[in-house]
């Protein structure tokens, strides 16, 4: 199977050469050319019974990285379980237009706050005015940057409960079935605080105009562009509720941990040619074929690197870090959520426990004679500080 990091591997150095990339894509590209290779360093592990011997490089760990995503994801959830509450949950999404792509692409941490602001601003303060909900509501918002297609196309998914907490703290306010504040409203008032914000950034300098948008950086130009997009409608949907809290967490597992393409849907890479499926979602959400030269593969997956450090997941309302054990716990009574007891405190589970969960195979149980356990006998030394398979004994 083709996968990313293969491109990459035959590809990469040349895209290097000839391209001048930020240090977070040239982070990211190594990462994905060393995953699980000589070059990270691993470990051997022997069966106790058999003698089989096993050795196991290491993940790079990326969260750009199509292969390291799913042990990810696992701790993730598991870690989010007793944050869900027993009601139903709505699903938000918040577009950028596509005016703003070639500004945001040059700009990314800057814009990306400005949208996380803007989303989390409308969502809260709508839900507080009582012509909707009338009380304090939770999101977990979820930054995606790409489309089907691996082109630029920046939007937030939010996680919304069906209702909140009251002002004076002690009831459990209910939302209509449909979700409580119109998509209209959400889109104008989400659309006057994205430019409002973004205005700011530009008078205080925030914002760099390079190459082709320039001209941008002349306050004249630049306002015409705002408002041309103040007389758009900006795109905001709402799908149908989750059916069950169960059903939330499926969904945050597809969601959270998504990397722009997974490995599963390329198709080939022959001739310098790379062709992988995505759906048309103009067109009746048809499955379709797209081949791209290796170097406008890269170019497209690149865009979608996120700054160091940035966080593309964040929870804000009742469901924010610092009300947990406040407003989250008195919800949770409200609204009759049965906290899961978790007989190992907090710890983690290990990787072997994830690797179980998720596939059902036991890597602790020897894959020769079945019966015998694999344990850890000696560590590899990277090959980038030291000879290659270099045996340390444990």
């Amino acid at each position: 199977m083709i996968e990313v990091q293969n491109i990459f591997q035959e590809f990469g150095t040349r895209y290097r050469q000839k391209h001048k990339l930020p240090l977070n894509q040239l982070k990211a590209m190594s990462s994905i050319e060393a995953c699980r290779t000589s070059a990270l360093g691993g470990h051997v592990d022997k069966c106790d019974e058999c003698g089989h011997t096993r050795i196991s490089y290491n993940s790079c760990r990326s969260r750009h990285c199509p292969k390291c995503q799913s042990l990810a994801k696992e701790q993730w959830l598991e870690n989010r379980k007793d944050d869900l509450l027993s009601v139903v949950y709505f699903h938000v999404v918040f577009t950028l237009p596509s005016e703003l792509n070639a500004i945001a692409l040059r700009n990314q941490e800057v814009l990306y706050k400005i949208l996380f602001k803007a989303v989390s601003e409308t969502l809260l303060e709508l839900a507080l005015d009582p012509k909707y909900l009338g009380a304090q509501t939770g999101i977990t918002a979820l930054l995606h940057t790409w489309g089907q297609n691996l082109m630029f196309h920046p939007h937030i998914h939010c996680i919304v409960p069906s209702g909140g907490l009251s002002a004076d703290g002690v009831r459990w306010i209910n939302s209509k079935k449909k979700f409580f504040i119109p998509v209209r409203v959400l889109s104008k008032k989400f659309k006057g605080k994205f430019i409002a914000y973004l205005q700011n950034a530009y008078f205080s300098k925030e914002l760099k105009f390079m190459g082709e948008i320039e001209e941008l950086s002349k306050a004249e130009l630049f306002l015409y562009l705002m408002e041309s997009l103040r007389q758009k409608d900006w795109v905001v949907y709402c799908k149908p509720p989750f059916k069950s809290v169960e059903y939330v967490l499926q969904y945050l597992g597809r969601y959270t941990h998504r990397v722009a393409i997974s490995n599963n849907r390329i198709i080939s890479c022959e001739k310098g040619l790379v062709t992988y499926k995505w759906r048309d979602y103009s067109n009746k959400n048809k499955e379709k074929l797209m081949t791209v030269t290796s170097e406008e593969f890269i170019r497209r997956f690149l865009m979608h690197i996120l700054p160091d450090k940035f966080v593309k997941i964040r929870h804000y309302g009742i469901l924010g870090n610092r009300n947990k054990k406040t407003k989250l716990e008195k919800c949770k009574r409200l609204t009759g959520t049965r906290t899961t007891v978790n007989l190992k405190g907090n710890k983690r589970l290990s990787i072997e426990e994830l690797i179980l969960k998720i596939s059902g195979k036991d890597i602790t149980k020897c894959p020769c004679c079945g019966s015998g356990i694999m344990r850890k006998t000696g560590s590899l030394q990277p090959t980038a500080c030291s000879p290659p398979m270099k045996i340390k004994t444990v």
